[in-house]
């Protein structure tokens, strides 16, 4: 990798945290020790060394170790199970399969211990599994027990024929538009250009997203707005809702990663230790029975609380709520 000049000056760790986001900067830390990082093919072993424009940068990765997810004793909330799917709700802070930095603890270590007939497409470390939820979102997923099944559901997820439903609570940024009652995003959406933890619906070139949102209720606090949505995505791109909301001058509530300063200078009782996003209905075919399946998880008791809270302290809950089903 070659230095351009907007990292000039830039610590080595940080340059590469920011340039390799698939890795925890701990464990660049740990290649940066180990002598695997060589600048200018000389190798470097501080992690604090600044960075001149144009210097070059080799980052020599070793092999993975051989890695195998263990069973553990871990609660499941189970929403429906037969012998070919079992559909749960994942409480918030549930990583759901092992990998740098969670290396267990995981959804996946629960499922191995709760069955002993998950389909093994998605290796060792990803078995059943057909789609995911961020760690701190809660809400409803669905899990392969049987290979038949594995292929046909990941099949209905890529032709985009499994309808899944959120509920959000997001605050309004100082100047952003207000959001109309339903509307729909379509977007192009990508890695962010600058910042390489985050994902953007601004970019040049990338995949494209869809959501479609309707807005439940609204709650003006300490004069700022904040609404209850409801959100559907039909493509699955990663923090794809998170993104669309902020992007578009909503970010949710307790979201660290896209907030920023409008969500960090929220009154304290509306820091939650996590972004307010439930996934809280799932409707697809059973990939083998082809019976339609409806699926749902009741919102978490953060949420609820949260949402009552603003009820409370509102000084004006304009409420559109009607029953979905």
């Amino acid at each position: 990798m070659k230095v351009d000049s907007r990292y000039g000056g830039w610590r080595l760790d940080a340059y590469l945290a920011d340039r390799l986001p698939q890795f925890s900067r701990s464990y660049l830390k740990g290649l940066i020790e180990q002598g695997a990082i060589e600048l200018d093919d000389s190798r470097v072993e501080k992690a604090s060394r600044r960075l001149r424009s144009g210097q070059k940068i080799t980052v020599r990765i070793p092999p993975p170790e051989a890695a195998k997810a263990v069973p553990q004793a871990i609660e499941l909330r189970i929403i429906h199970e037969d012998r070919h799917i079992i559909v749960l709700d994942k409480p918030a802070g549930l990583v759901v399969h092992p990998a740098p930095g969670n290396p267990d603890g995981t959804l996946v270590n629960a499922l191995l211990h709760h069955c002993t007939d998950l389909s093994g497409i998605g290796g060792s470390l990803r078995p059943g599994i057909v789609h995911r939820l961020d760690r701190d979102t809660s809400g409803v997923m669905v899990v392969c027990k049987s290979d038949l099944a594995h292929r046909k559901l990941s099949e209905a997820f890529k032709s985009h024929r499994v309808s899944k439903r959120y509920r959000a609570v997001a605050v309004r940024r100082e100047g952003a538009a207000e959001l109309e009652p339903t509307g729909c995003w379509q977007t192009l959406f990508g890695r962010h250009p600058v910042h390489r933890k985050r994902f953007s619906s601004r970019v040049e070139q990338g995949k494209m997203a869809e959501t479609s949102y309707r807005l439940r209720r609204s709650f003006i606090v300490e004069g700022t707005k904040i609404v209850e949505v409801t959100l559907e995505p039909r493509t699955g791109r990663t923090h794809q809702l998170r993104v669309h909301l902020a992007d578009h001058g909503h970010p949710i509530v307790g979201d660290k990663l896209y907030g920023g300063r409008t969500v960090r200078n929220l009154p304290e009782w509306l820091k939650p230790n996590r972004q307010m996003l439930h996934a809280e209905r799932l409707e697809f075919t059973h990939p083998v029975t082809e019976q339609p399946m409806c699926l749902s998880a009741p919102l978490p008791p953060d949420m609820e609380c949260l949402l009552e809270a603003l009820e409370k302290y509102s000084t004006t809950g304009q409420s559109s709520r009607r029953e979905e089903r």
